[in-house]
């Protein structure tokens, strides 16, 4: 019998997620644990639009797919909902767009860091997005006016920029 030291944590699956009440803030959820984080600064949200508006546009001029902001939930599998601040999902494969949010690993997830966020942002969301498929994963660091490309391959994760 396992100690209550050893006991695992209780795992959250999607349903119970969706449950959760919709009081403003923004949730996840990692591997079946719940994450909650404050409301992005107004910072945040500038860099976010800006970024959007220029996506969108390349988007859309060459008819690549889908760009999408926060909050969409990204459903990885049924104990892992993300919220990327941006996302893209190419024109092959706008079949994983639906109803609830995307269901499946979208081309392009980016996320802009935050002090309450950049930990996750760095860890577990990279090695998340990199095991379920994510091609490019872009990490906007506002402080260090700088974006980092994680892109997946054969081999791995390489990171570029």
């Amino acid at each position: 019998m396992a100690s209550v030291s050893e006991a695992r944590p209780f795992l959250l699956t999607y349903e119970d997620y969706r449950a959760l009440p919709d009081d403003g803030r923004r949730y996840e959820l990692l591997e079946g644990e719940i994450q909650v984080a404050p409301a992005p600064s107004t910072r945040h949200q500038l860099i976010s639009r800006n970024l959007e508006f220029l996506l969108h546009a390349h988007a859309r001029e060459r008819r690549l797919g889908e760009v999408m902001d926060a909050p969409v939930d990204v459903i990885l599998d049924r104990g892992t909902v993300v919220q990327p601040d941006l996302l893209f999902v190419s024109s092959a494969r706008l079949g994983i767009i639906s109803e609830r949010g995307i269901e499946g690993a979208p081309d392009l997830a980016v996320e802009i860091l935050s002090e309450s966020t950049q930990a996750i942002d760095r860890g577990a969301k990279r090695q998340l997005y990199a095991r379920y498929g994510v091609l490019h994963y872009w990490i906007v660091d506002p402080a260090s006016r700088s974006l980092a490309e994680h892109v997946l391959s054969g081999s791995g994760v390489c990171r570029r920029g």
